[in-house]
């Protein structure tokens, strides 16, 4: 009478594992590339947060600056607001004018490597990306 043996063989793990390794190499980019696409989209959420508080300023004097004509202080600067880390820094790019501002989103962190790079939106609603495509801002 034979006697049955229970368990794997080296080759059937390895077959496992090799499988596991071809799935996560496909599976971890995807992940990756998918995080950075929902970070850019709030900090496009952001940036279009911020333009709505310079209008709400400029509507209260016709003038995007503060009193003395300087740029006036975000409500916010970073992406997160809270939190640790951070994917996205606000600023003004150049001078802000009575009738005119740049905002600019910069990646920051781990979104660095993002291939849309910076995000901008002026006054005009004008929206542009470092790299120039228009998935960026879609």
């Amino acid at each position: 009478m034979a006697r049955s043996e229970k368990g794997f063989t080296l080759i059937e793990l390895m077959i496992v594992v090799v499988i596991i390794g071809i799935i996560a190499a496909v599976a971890i980019p995807s992940y990756q590339r998918n995080v950075e696409s929902t970070r850019r989209t709030t900090a496009q959420g952001d940036l279009l947060e911020l333009a709505q508080f310079m209008e709400r300023r400029y509507t209260n004097g016709y003038d995007y600056r503060d009193a003395g004509g300087n740029a006036p202080t975000l409500p916010f600067t970073t992406m997160p607001r809270q939190g640790t880390g951070t994917f996205y820094n606000y600023a003004f790019v150049g001078n802000v004018q009575r009738s005119e501002y740049t905002l600019r989103a910069t990646p920051a962190g781990s979104q660095a490597g993002d291939d849309c790079g910076w995000l901008q939106i002026n006054e005009a609603g004008t929206r542009t990306s470092e790299s120039g495509d228009a998935w960026c801002w879609q």
